[in-house]
C-alpha cells in the first residue's frame, strides 16, 4: 500500500509538472501571435475558489480578447487576505468606474452583482467618498476580476473622479429614474469623467426601475425620451435597472465583457415604455 500511494504521488506530480509546461509553451505561442507580451495576475485561492459560482461560461461564445482589452492596465486597490497563491491560475485584471449623484442606488447595485460574500471577503471602502468591491468570474476558461469603483455622490467626493477614472475600461453613468434632477447631473459627471478617460466605454444606467413603473405613463415617458437622448450624445448604452429585483444588474456586466472579447452580444433592444429600456 505505501508502495502504491509513493507510485500514486511520483504520477501526480509528473502530470503537474507537464501542465505547467504545456501552459508555457501555449503562452509564448500565444506572445509569438499577439506580437507583445500578455499580462497576468496570481489569483488568491478564495478568489479562485468563488469563481465556480460566477456566471456561468456559456453565456458567451469563444473568442480571444481584443487588443484593446489586453493593453488596459488598473491601478490597484487591493489588500492582501492570505499569504497563499494558486500557482496555476491566472488573472485578467479590468477596472469599472460608478458616477453619480448621492442616494441613486450604487452601492446597492455592485452589492447586488457583486454579492454580500465577495464584498465581505474582497471589499475595499475607502472613507473618503470612493468605495471598491471586487467580482471575479470564469468565461471559457479565462478568470477576469472586476474592480468596481463607486465614487461618492457629494461634493468632496468628486475629488476622486480623477483616480476612479484612470484606466477604467468602463464607466457607468448612473441616475435615479424617479428623479429627473439626477439625470440632469449627468452631463456634468460625463463631462468631468471624460477629462481623465477617452477610451473607456460609456453606459448610462437608471436605477430603480421597481419605483419608476409607479410614475403616470406620460411622465415614465418624458424621463425615458430624456435618457435616450443623453445616451445618444454620450454614445453611450442605456439601461433601466433595479438593484431590488436584480432587473439588467448582471445583463449590464455581461454586456460589458461581451464589448471588451469582442463576443456576441444577443440581447435586442428594448423601448417599450413600462418595460426596462436598452437602448444602443
Amino acid at each position: 500500500m505505501v508502495h502504491h500511494f509513493s507510485l500514486r504521488r511520483r504520477v501526480r506530480r509528473r502530470v503537474f509538472v507537464l501542465r505547467r509546461c504545456i501552459r508555457r509553451v501555449m503562452d509564448r505561442l500565444l506572445m509569438c501571435c499577439l506580437g507583445k507580451p500578455v499580462r497576468y495576475r496570481m489569483l488568491p485561492i478564495s478568489a479562485a475558489m468563488s469563481s465556480s459560482n460566477d456566471t456561468p461560461s456559456s453565456t458567451f461564445a469563444p473568442s480571444s480578447p481584443s487588443s484593446k482589452s489586453r493593453d488596459l492596465t488598473c491601478h490597484q486597490l487591493h489588500r492582501n487576505k492570505s499569504s497563499h497563491r494558486d500557482s496555476n491560475s491566472d488573472l485578467v485584471p479590468l477596472k469599472i468606474s460608478l458616477l453619480g449623484d448621492s442616494q441613486i442606488g450604487k452601492t446597492s447595485f455592485v452589492v447586488k452583482y457583486v454579492g454580500d460574500d465577495e464584498k465581505e471577503e474582497g471589499g475595499e471602502t475607502d472613507t473618503a467618498g470612493l468605495n471598491s468591491m471586487d467580482k471575479t468570474l470564469l468565461v471559457r476558461g479565462a478568470r477576469i476580476s472586476y474592480s468596481i469603483w463607486e465614487v461618492g455622490g457629494d461634493v468632496k467626493s468628486q475629488d476622486n473622479i480623477p483616480v476612479a477614472c484612470k484606466d477604467s475600461v468602463a464607466i457607468l453613468f448612473m441616475f435615479d429614474l424617479t428623479s429627473r434632477c439626477t439625470l440632469n447631473s449627468v452631463i456634468t459627471w460625463y463631462h468631468q469623467a471624460r477629462k481623465w478617460n477617452q477610451t473607456a466605454i460609456p453606459i448610462l444606467i437608471g436605477t430603480k426601475f421597481d419605483d419608476f413603473i409607479q410614475l403616470p405613463i406620460d411622465l415614465q415617458w418624458t424621463i425615458a425620451s430624456q435618457a435616450r437622448a443623453y445616451a445618444k450624445a454620450f454614445n453611450a448604452t442605456l439601461f433601466f435597472s433595479s438593484a431590488t429585483y436584480n432587473i439588467n444588474v448582471n445583463k449590464i456586466f455581461k454586456f460589458i465583457t461581451a464589448k471588451l472579447f469582442d463576443l456576441p452580444w444577443t440581447v435586442e433592444r428594448n423601448l417599450t415604455i413600462g418595460e426596462p429600456i436598452i437602448d444602443f
